[in-house]
């Protein structure tokens, strides 16, 4: 108490310091000295009044707890006085045990009496029932099975509380019932063969549909009942419990896989299309069954049986299953396609799961895959492998086909533009189409490698294709009048080529994605170098053609008989012509090319023939001569080439001035001048060898063997830089030696 008395004197010191701080507070002295006794005061009436609470409490418990004592010892008591009456009553209760076992005997009489009208009844009952289940009366037949089930189950009940051990009275009760599990039976015939035809009879008579789903549910009570009762007494009736309710479902699940696996009316062996046929009765049968179901059928059954749910995961299972067999059978290509677009496109599209007549009860997206990823992943394997096959014989056959067309003796078939051409890259690229249009009724990914497939197997075939169009080109020269139209059937597959190009650019621009398309363009082989070698092959056997027609003029270029008179530039000159008129079926850039090669062989040719050594001028007189019909026959040459090349926007000049320029040198007056003009058609021409010169000087006829090696060794020590534009003209041309040269005189 002290020490809380300091601490009290300490804190209202520290107050009253707080209240004096300044002089003036001295006047408020007395009013702070109010203030704070009202606040004494306050605090004080405020303790009391919690003080008194408190003592009323105490009072009241105090006064509650006295009451409890006293209601304990009397119930004491009273516990001591029941106790009392307890031992002495045991003797008895023990002589009313017969007043006991008579009460249950009375028990079990009393509902033998109330069952004996229904237990002489029996036989009658029984063929009643009989004749409502045949009349198809099932309701009533019902009522009347559940009474005699009753009678059964009360009088067995009562023989089981009574002496539960006693099989002989049981096994009596049930004979006498006997009939009743065989009308149950009977019954469950009828609902299972009305539930097996559900979708038909809920069109033509829904209240039977209704009365067999409310003997279900009358039996599933009875069988709840039955477990519950079981619960306490251990006893269950026989036949209990009957599980009709799952028996129904069990039914409606055969049932519909029955439904799917009837569907199949033919086979292969007698339909090609037996597989769409099949799965397109699927479609229509599972529509219209699911539509049935979610209009009808969901109100003949209660809420809690969930039927519509219920039947669409049993059609969705059933359909699974036979998915999974029909992929697992042998099927053909076209067949995996079929099979596969049903699956994966056909079955959640508006014609089937997601029809408007289903929703919003249907949700495509929440079903499960028909087929699992790897089952679907093998039959594209399939699909790929089978395809892969059919395509290498598609186009083998395809070119065996046109293999054969080369041969006839017709020209072959011109398109609208007057262009040459076979029927080969159209039937190759309408066989493509097909096969991507089908992929890509499956997924755009098996879309895309089918593309790839087609442009890999489109490689191979160009290959076959070259090497048939060279073997063609080798057999026509050795026997040149077979085959009749070589000319047109090797302008046609020169045509081919620039088809199967804009073929194959158009096809990918069809099929491939963009952003797959740079993948696809790294990983296919360079076809357009493979279609290109074709034609410049066809070309090349062309021009052959033309040049071995020509043997005979090119021999006498540049002989003495050409330089008496001869006319066989113009031959030349016209048989060139002549055969471009035939090949202006060639398509342009094939022509374009073909046109320039021709022009610059013939320059070659004419070349060769200054440089073979064929004739040695004279005199100046002679030089002056030939070199002046070479330069007639330049521009009589450059006249048909422009004449051929027009068009073509190509400068036709420059193989030509060759022979002018070779022509100069020949020309040549002054021997002393000899070096200059050399160099500078050797500027002009770097490919020109040293041979080349020797030939060429050899031709003059007034070249010495020491000038000719001055003016080569001379050129030697100045080499020259060739320009980067310019078309080696000289390179192929081979001097012959000497001899051959004086063989060739």
């Amino acid at each position: 108490m002290k020490e809380t008395d300091r601490e009290a004197v300490a804190t209202a010191v520290q107050r009253v310091a707080g209240m004096l701080q300044r002089p003036d507070q001295l006047d408020k002295v007395e009013q702070y000295r109010r203030r704070e006794a009202r606040k004494k005061a306050s605090v004080e009436a405020r303790l009391k009044a919690a003080i008194q609470s408190q003592l009323d409490g105490v009072r009241t418990g105090l006064s509650q707890l006295h009451n409890a004592l006293n209601d304990v010892k009397d119930i004491q008591q009273a516990l001591a006085a029941v106790s009392k009456d307890w031992r002495q009553s045991i003797n008895t209760i023990e002589s009313l045990r017969t007043v006991k076992d008579a009460v249950v005997q009375h028990s079990q009489l009393a509902a033998a009496v109330e069952n004996l009208k229904n237990i002489f009844s029996v036989p009658e009952i029984v063929r009643e029932t009989q004749d409502l289940i045949e009349q198809g009366a099932l309701l009533q037949a019902h009522r009347k099975l559940m009474d005699l089930e009753c009678s059964r189950d009360g009088l067995m009940y009562e023989q089981y509380r009574m002496d539960s051990g006693n099989t002989r009275d049981m096994t009596l009760i049930h004979g006498y019932f006997g009939s009743t599990q065989g009308l149950s039976d009977e019954l469950a015939k009828q609902l299972w063969m009305v539930l097996q035809r559900s979708l038909v009879t809920v069109r033509r008579d829904p209240t039977l549909l209704v009365s067999v789903v409310r003997i279900i549910e009358r039996e599933e009570k009875i069988d709840r009942r039955i477990l519950d009762r079981k619960k306490q007494t251990g006893f269950v009736p026989p036949g209990r419990p009957k599980k009709w309710k799952e028996k129904m479902f069990a039914i409606l699940e055969k049932t519909v896989i029955t439904r799917i696996e009837c569907t199949q009316a033919d086979t292969r062996e007698s339909d090609k299309m037996w597989l769409v046929r099949h799965l397109e009765i699927i479609r229509k049968y599972v529509l219209d069954d699911l539509i049935v179901a979610k209009n009808l059928m969901v109100q003949c059954f209660p809420p809690h049986y969930e039927i519509f749910k219920n039947l669409l995961n049993m059609y969705h299972q059933a359909l699974s299953t036979r998915m999974q067999e029909l992929a697992s059978e042998d099927l053909e290509a076209n067949e995996i396609v079929s099979l596969l677009t049903w699956v994966l496109n056909t079955y959640t599209s508006a014609e089937m799961m997601g029809n408007v007549e289903l929703a919003p009860e249907v949700d495509v997206n929440a079903l499960e895959p028909l087929l699992s990823p790897n089952v679907v992943s093998e039959l594209l394997d399939t699909y790929m492998s089978t395809l892969t096959s059919n395509i290498i014989a598609w186009l083998r056959k395809a070119l065996e086909t046109d293999r054969k067309d080369w041969v006839k003796e017709t020209e072959p078939e011109a398109d609208q533009d007057g262009y040459y051409q076979t029927t080969l890259p159209a039937i190759v690229f309408q066989m493509f189409e097909q096969n991507l249009q089908v992929a890509a009724q499956i997924s755009e990914d098996l879309k895309t490698k089918v593309l790839v497939l087609c442009l890999q197997q489109m490689n191979s075939f160009l290959s076959r294709y070259k090497d048939d169009a060279q073997l063609y080109k080798e057999e026509h020269l050795r026997n040149r009048q077979h085959p009749h139209c070589y000319v047109q059937y090797m302008v046609a597959i020169i045509n081919n080529c620039q088809t199967f190009k804009e073929s194959i650019v158009s096809l990918k621009r069809k099929y491939f994605k963009s952003e797959v398309e740079d993948c696809a363009s790294l990983s296919q082989p360079n076809m357009d170098g493979i279609l290109d070698a074709i034609a410049k092959e066809g070309c090349s056997g062309l021009l052959e053609e033309v040049f071995l027609d020509l043997e005979q003029q090119l021999n006498e270029l540049m002989t003495k008989k050409w330089l008496l008179g001869s006319n066989a530039v113009d031959i030349i000159c016209v048989t060139v012509e002549d055969y471009f008129n035939d090949f202006a079926k060639i398509k342009k850039p094939y022509k374009k090319r073909m046109t320039a090669e021709a022009h610059r062989r013939v320059v070659v040719e004419y070349l060769r023939a200054v440089l073979q050594k064929r004739i040695s001028f004279r005199n100046p007189e002679e030089r002056k001569e030939g070199a002046e019909k070479m330069v007639r026959e330049a521009e009589q040459l450059r006249f048909l080439f422009r004449k051929l090349a027009s068009g073509f926007g190509e400068d036709v000049d420059g193989h030509c001035d060759t022979i002018i320029a070779v022509a100069e040198v020949i020309k040549l007056t002054d021997p002393s001048l000899l070096y200059l003009e050399v160099s500078t058609l050797v500027s002009k021409y770097p490919d020109i060898r040293d041979d080349h010169i020797s030939a060429l000087l050899a031709v003059r006829g007034d070249a010495s063997r020491d000038m000719r090696q001055t003016i080569i060794e001379t050129l030697e020590q100045g080499p020259t830089q060739a320009n980067p534009s310019y078309v080696p003209i000289f390179k192929d041309i081979v001097v012959p030696s000497l001899n051959v040269a004086k063989l060739l005189k």
